[in-house]
């Protein structure tokens, strides 16, 4: 839902670093990591694509992820909050 979300940062051997996205109304462990196809990869986690190729789906996923991963866990080594804003 429309939200602003704190992110966390965690770490697994599947996704390895990646971020948890905290406070989600109704649910829990929705995690931010990788994927190019959300149907085959994604079981209500979110994650970001350079480029959308159709509903669901998009190119470059782990690219433009690395980025993003860098750029959150460096405001969380200055300790920082990291929030992601959600809206429709």
């Amino acid at each position: 839902p429309e939200g602003v979300y704190t992110l966390k940062p965690r770490f697994s051997e599947k996704f390895k670093h990646h971020l948890l996205v905290e406070n989600v109304p109704g649910r829990s462990l929705i995690l931010m990591h990788p994927a190019n196809d959300a149907k085959k990869e994604l079981k209500g986690c979110l994650a970001p694509v350079s480029i959308l190729t159709g509903i669901g789906k998009g190119l470059k996923s782990t690219h433009l992820f690395q980025k993003i991963i860098s750029s959150c866990y460096q405001a969380f080594d200055r300790k920082e909050k990291v929030t992601l804003t959600i809206k429709n």
